[in-house]
């Protein structure tokens, strides 16, 4: 069996290291899987780039303008992630794909794949698979819709541009996606029950079969170390209790909720007198600015960690991680800290309802509400014993679902199915 899957990155961003880690886990299934990127910054055998020309990274910054010109009108949109995929590469002519009998698409925009290659891929006459790692393929150009749900009938009106017209933007690109996904030999995989069920709601895929398979990682490089070495390592006390937050762009991208934690943070401190003296702050995917200024305990940067060790090094050095996203396609930084038996607080909502059992492994905050992500804290932080059990916990939710094994064989399984079929 021959896979290809496609992603715009290698190993920058969630998508990319989920697809990656797919990749690994098929391949130590014998399955011959590669993946066809648009830009490479790793150095894997398995991993072809495509757009590393200097034709493609010209066409790029035409693109980029190109982009802005389009998004225009919309003076007063909100700045948050927005695709269009009016360009991008024709991949169907390349060896890889035309040679695959399954094509597994991931993460494609950044000027990947256009809409048009939908139609294109047909001519291929292979199943495809598209793993949702964000809300984009079924909405009309948004990543994620905090809370809008155009997404069920034609989008339009679309609050993040700020739009008050029906055929504004939004809708004339849904159109195109309800043209060009016709009649596809389409199957969509959701890394979390809560997008399924998104994607199931929607106008574009509502028709089509949706699987929950969820992301896979490594449990031989994310596992429990002496916590004592780890902090030496990284220069941090031994006597404190540290809270561990990160993403990219952590403290900037609103989406990872960084407003909360400040917010528990300051009602610890007020509420929880006995404990705040010993708690420290652990950031990584962020460096120094001035609003941390606001923050009420010591907080210790990390920086941007690109591989996996270093993020495990730190998921080790703290007693539990706090991701109050408020809204996460599956949240691959819960399992990669469970992995390390690092018990996590998150809001009850989206991707982390399925990853965390309330008080069984973690904590499940009531959404939104910095007061119980403080209460969560605090309730994991308080009985050493506890959290002795939660860390346990942690650890074995990981092994009993996230192993490469396991959700490899889900995906193998998956495509000998739809080949099957053909």
């Amino acid at each position: 069996m021959k896979v290809i899957h496609v992603n715009t990155f290698d190993i920058q961003g969630g998508a990319a290291r989920a697809a990656f880690r797919l990749n690994k886990a098929l391949n130590n299934l014998n399955v011959n899987s590669k993946i066809l990127v648009r830009s490479k910054a790793g150095d894997d055998i398995k991993v072809k780039s495509i757009g590393d020309t200097d034709i493609q990274k010209v066409l790029g910054k035409i693109r980029s303008y190109y982009k802005i010109l389009i998004l225009k009108p919309y003076k007063n949109r909100q700045k948050v992630p927005f695709s269009m995929a009016i360009t991008g590469i024709d991949i169907c002519k390349n060896k890889y794909a035309k040679t695959a009998d399954i094509i597994n698409l991931h993460w494609i925009n950044s000027g990947f794949l256009s809409l048009i290659f939908f139609r294109k891929i047909n001519k291929l006459n292979k199943p495809i698979v598209w793993t949702l790692h964000d809300m984009w393929p079924f909405t009309g150009g948004c990543h994620n819709s905090s809370g809008c749900t155009k997404y069920k009938e034609k989008c339009g009106q679309c609050p993040m541009l700020n739009s008050n017209k029906d055929r504004d933007l939004t809708r004339r690109i849904w159109k195109k996606k309800n043209k060009y996904f016709k009649n596809l030999n389409l199957t969509i995989v959701t890394c979390s029950t809560w997008l399924a069920q998104c994607a199931k709601d929607s106008s574009l895929f509502k028709d089509l079969r949706i699987e929950v398979i969820p992301n896979s990682l490594d449990v031989n490089v994310f596992k429990p170390i002496n916590k004592e070495i780890a902090r030496d390592i990284l220069n941090l006390p031994q006597n404190k209790y540290f809270i561990l937050f990160g993403a990219m762009d952590a403290t900037t991208n609103k989406r990872k909720g960084f407003y909360y934690l400040t917010k528990a943070l300051e009602k610890i401190k007020n509420d929880y007198p006995q404990i705040k003296d010993d708690l420290e702050l652990l950031i990584f995917g962020a460096s120094y600015s001035e609003d941390i200024k606001k923050l009420s305990i010591k907080t210790n940067f990390l920086g941007r960690l690109n591989d996996n060790y270093s993020l495990a090094l730190c998921y080790n050095a703290a007693d539990i991680f706090v991701g109050p996203s408020l809204e996460e396609a599956f949240g691959l930084t819960y399992t990669e800290a469970m992995a390390c038996g690092t018990p996590c607080v998150a809001f009850n909502y989206s991707g982390p309802k399925d990853i965390i059992e309330h008080k069984q492994n973690g904590y499940l905050a009531e959404y939104k509400s910095a007061n119980d992500l403080a209460e969560g804290i605090y309730w994991m932080l308080e009985d050493k014993n506890r959290l002795i059990y939660l860390k346990k916990k942690a650890r074995q939710k990981v092994l009993d679902n996230y192993t490469y094994d396991i959700v490899g064989n889900k995906y193998f399984d998956l495509y000998k199915e739809l080949l099957n079929k053909c």
